[in-house]
């Protein structure tokens, strides 16, 4: 007898019913535990639950978990025309009558090249050294397992840093002291300083992955972002004050006179030294660590540099660095190219709020400028992809006024698949007497940048991308790579205020022609290796930055020569004149480095660009993606037999971003977990209508 002899329909059913309600429980069971804090969540004493920004311990023998320790980070940076070197300070507290280790993940400027560790225990320093990343991390492992004082620092981005510290007792605060070195931003005839201080929650794509997480973050690790784990450090609960106060103090001589020194977002007291030397410091004291920080000072009148020179011999080594800044006022004599220009913004959920008031703002902006023969597309992504157009139209009123009112449209939610947009953006063919312009506006908070940047070295073909970072805490390291394999530049908006001065600078990139063809020129005296090897195309206002190692006499004149438009310009600097500095050997490292990641994305055999980039970190000191920091007091300090207990720390969420949005009851932008649960509704909806036929069956 067959199975559908012996057995009604009803119970048929009934029993698929039965199992599709067991396969939505796991699946939603499988989600929950992925799933990252909620926003709204109240302060808990649960492992795995708690979102205060302090680590938790359970004290013995009660078994209660209590709050543990807090963070405090005091930043000092000095500054030689655009050079600064900066030390910062993390003060890591124990509350609690426990041991315990701590992780915290904490962003630096995206070009820092990060060469000194010290830790600090009462009256005691220990200096950091350099070792390959896992040899560090073994180093670090044994000194925390013998009960020593150990600090590790490992880079996971080049702007986003982990730092760990073990064995840290009953009362006890522990001072974490990193140094780096960065070269500042000159455009626009002014000097720009921004020192990041809060991590925001990544987008992370790819399907999860079965391994063990590498870190200790709210999103899994996926084949996208195999790492997603040890850059999504928890956020603070919804309501509660903001952790990890910080300090800035700036000691600026910027080697010209300075007419004003600004701080975009932030109260400051400005002590005025002498024409080009000032003393920053805040007004009201330290500031929660969730926007980042800004300082721009401008040279007087007529008073613009030339370029700035500066040489270091070290080790018998000597390495330079050039800051040449092409004529002011070249222009170019053909007709300006007719325009396509396609204007892609962000609306994910992170963009909720401030971020997407000042994105279109700042697109209305843009649409304003194009003239009767260009062309335009728009461009909005969050978990998809929409455009205005299936492809570019005329700029004329009627299309005008159709993008005006589908950018009023516009609303914040959901992820941040960034990759179909910039597809949408750069695949479709160039048209010919057009000069295609991709304006992409975002905060850039995604985990798998170098995905993105292959997918940008891929599709660019022509065209030029200028990106546009929103908010109050934009992913730097995505900003300025993306808009230099795109051959344009980037623009940060932290403010609704800045719309029209931003904009406005940008349009008048977008107005004049590039600085192309760009060659260096060493004197027959000097052997070089310079970075970058090619010089990118520039805009006007815009300097030539070098980094090199010399061999030979310093004597003659570096040339550098280019385009724009139809004319030549060149620019010189005598070798001569080089004045003393120190760190030029690190940033060249820094600048090889850099280099030598590249060329993975063009297929380089990893094994031979690690041991290439270890060679040389190793002799500059340098934190990489291979190599890291570790300090270690060889006193035990933790008793035999006492536990550790190992807590992340977690961060605040960026200024004027929303929890709701960004997590919310289902976690929209910073993760692929919401598939999985919308994956258990859809099964526990059909489990429903299959329990409905089994009764009518029966």
């Amino acid at each position: 007898m067959s199975l559908r002899d012996r057995t009604s329909p009803g119970k048929v059913l009934l029993a698929v019913f039965a199992l599709l309600l067991a396969v939505a429980g796991l699946v939603a069971q499988s989600y929950a535990a992925g799933e990252p804090p909620a926003a709204d969540a109240i302060a808990s004493e649960k492992p795995g639950e708690q979102t205060s920004g302090s680590f938790l311990v359970r004290v013995r023998p009660s078994g209660k978990l209590v709050r543990a320790a807090t963070l405090g980070t005091d930043v000092k940076i000095s500054v030689s025309g655009t050079v600064a070197r900066a030390v910062v300070s993390q003060r890591f507290k124990n509350e609690s009558p426990d041991w315990i280790e701590g992780v915290y993940v904490f962003p630096l400027p995206e070009n820092a090249a990060v060469d000194r560790l010290r830790m600090q225990v009462g009256d005691r320093q220990i200096e950091g050294q350099i070792r390959e990343r896992e040899r560090a991390k073994a180093e670090y492992a044994a000194a925390r397992d013998k009960g020593q004082r150990a600090s590790l620092v490992e880079q996971e981005r080049p702007n986003i840093f982990t730092s760990s510290v073990a064995n840290l007792g009953p009362g006890e605060t522990l001072v974490v002291e990193i140094e780096y070195q960065q070269t500042l931003r000159y455009e626009d005839q002014a000097v720009s300083l921004r020192f990041p201080t809060v991590v925001a929650p990544r987008y992370i794509p790819g399907k999860q992955s079965t391994e063990a997480p590498q870190g200790t973050g709210w999103a899994p690790d996926t084949d996208q972002v195999t790492d997603a784990s040890r850059i999504t450090p928890s956020v603070v609960a919804e309501g509660e004050a903001p952790r990890n106060p910080v300090t800035i103090a700036v000691d600026i001589d910027a080697g010209f006179p300075v007419n004003d020194v600004v701080s975009r977002y932030h109260a400051i007291k400005v002590e005025k030294r002498d024409d080009s030397r000032y003393g920053i410091t805040l007004e009201a004291g330290p500031f929660a660590a969730n926007r980042d920080f800004e300082l721009v000072w401008h040279p007087v009148a007529g008073s613009v540099p030339r370029g700035s020179f500066f040489r270091e011999t070290r080790d018998g080594e000597t390495h330079l660095l050039l800051t040449l800044f092409p004529p002011v006022g070249v222009q170019a004599a053909e007709k300006r190219l007719p325009r396509e220009a396609i204007f892609v913004i962000d609306t994910s959920g992170s963009m909720h709020g401030a971020s997407l008031d000042q994105a279109k703002r700042a697109l209305l902006m843009a649409l304003g400028q194009l003239g009767s023969g260009d062309r335009f597309n728009v461009i909005e992504f969050n978990s998809t992809t929409t455009s205005l157009f299936a492809l570019p139209r005329e700029a004329n009123g009627r299309n005008l006024e159709a993008a005006r009112q589908f950018v009023d449209r516009l609303r914040a939610t959901g992820g941040t698949e960034m990759a179909p947009a910039l597809r949408a953006a750069l695949e479709p063919p160039e048209k010919e007497g057009y000069l295609r312009q991709v304006v992409f506006m975002t905060d850039g908070s995604v985990g798998n940048e170098d995905e993105l940047f292959k997918l940008i070295q891929q599709k660019l073909g022509r065209s030029r991308l200028f990106t546009v970072g929103i908010g109050s805490a934009p992913n730097s390291h995505f900003m300025t790579r993306a808009a230099e394999l795109g051959r344009g530049t980037f623009t940060y908006i932290g403010d609704i205020a800045e719309v029209g001065e931003k904009m406005g600078a940008l349009f008048a990139k977008l107005e004049h022609p590039v600085l192309s063809d760009i060659v260096v020129e060493w004197p027959k005296s000097v052997v070089a290796e310079g970075y970058p090897k090619a010089v990118p195309d520039l805009y006007l206002g815009e300097p030539v930055v070098l980094s090199a190692r010399v061999e030979g006499l310093l004597a003659g004149k570096v040339v550098v020569r280019g385009r724009a438009g139809a004319e030549q310009w060149s620019t010189k600097f005598d070798l001569r004149y080089a004045h003393e500095g120190e760190g030029m050997g690190v940033l060249w490292a820094r600048r090889k480095i850099e280099s030598l990641a590249d060329t993975l994305r063009d297929g380089a055999e990893q094994d031979k660009v690690r041991e290439a980039v270890v060679d040389i970190a190793l002799n500059h000191h340098l934190v990489t993606r291979y190599t890291s920091l570790v300090a270690v007091d060889v006193t035990p300090a933790r008793p035999e037999g006492d536990p550790l207990d190992s807590q992340a720390l977690p961060v605040n969420l960026p200024l004027g971003w929303s929890n709701e949005a960004v997590f919310g009851s289902l976690p929209r932008t910073a993760t692929p977990a919401p598939l999985h649960l919308a994956l258990a509704l859809l099964l526990g909806v059909l489990a429903f209508v299959v329990y409905a036929l089994a009764r009518r069956q029966a």
